[in-house]
């Protein structure tokens, strides 16, 4: 990663990037929203006033603020997700790494984790987002790749990858079938 051999420097790396699963469950561990998102940078032996800052704003980051004090068990499919992504920013990762961020959610939830995801890199932040939904994300992308084989098979900005989608698998948006231009899923 940066030309950073991994397997030679992976505590440096791992501070630098931050991965949410795509089963948020798999990485929820506390009890309320606020003891999970403070679990990351507590067990980095932060200071308490830097911990509680950073929990505040990651908290803020995904809309959860007002939800600090919830029990995690309460909470919809989109709230966890957005609590997975909370956690994770906690920690100050330049990039975010999200499995199928918008798997098993319904309707709303998906835009919300959307809108987040839109936020933060507009904020900065370098996303790097699996998925089988095109459609929900390519209004947002800089590029595109296409893994296949385990081998990149395609890269590229969206103009230039979207048509050939289908050469390798891969089922175009269908604004792209019907000749129409790229639509954000986010309204206004």
């Amino acid at each position: 990663m940066d030309g950073l051999d991994v397997s030679e420097h992976l505590r440096e790396v791992v501070t630098r990037v931050g991965m949410v699963f795509q089963d948020p469950d798999s990485q929820i561990l506390g009890e309320t929203v606020w003891e999970d998102v403070a679990f990351g940078p507590e067990n980095l032996g932060l200071p308490r006033e830097e911990v509680k800052d950073r929990v505040r704003r990651a908290l803020d980051l995904t809309d959860l603020r007002d939800l600090a004090h919830k029990s995690c068990l309460w909470l919809s499919g989109g709230e966890r997700k957005r609590l997975a992504i909370a956690g994770v920013l906690a920690l100050n990762p330049e990039t975010l790494i999200l499995d199928e961020p918008f798997a098993n959610l319904d309707y709303p939830s998906t835009l919300q984790v959307l809108h987040q995801i839109v936020r933060l890199h507009a904020e900065g932040h370098t996303i790097l987002l699996s998925t089988h939904d095109v459609e929900k994300v390519v209004a947002h992308v800089d590029r595109i790749a296409v893994l296949g084989a385990g081998e990149l098979q395609l890269v590229g900005p969206p103009e230039t990858v979207l048509p050939r989608l289908e050469d390798h698998g891969v089922r175009p948006p269908c604004h792209h079938l019907m000749g129409f231009p790229v639509a954000s899923w986010i309204q206004g």
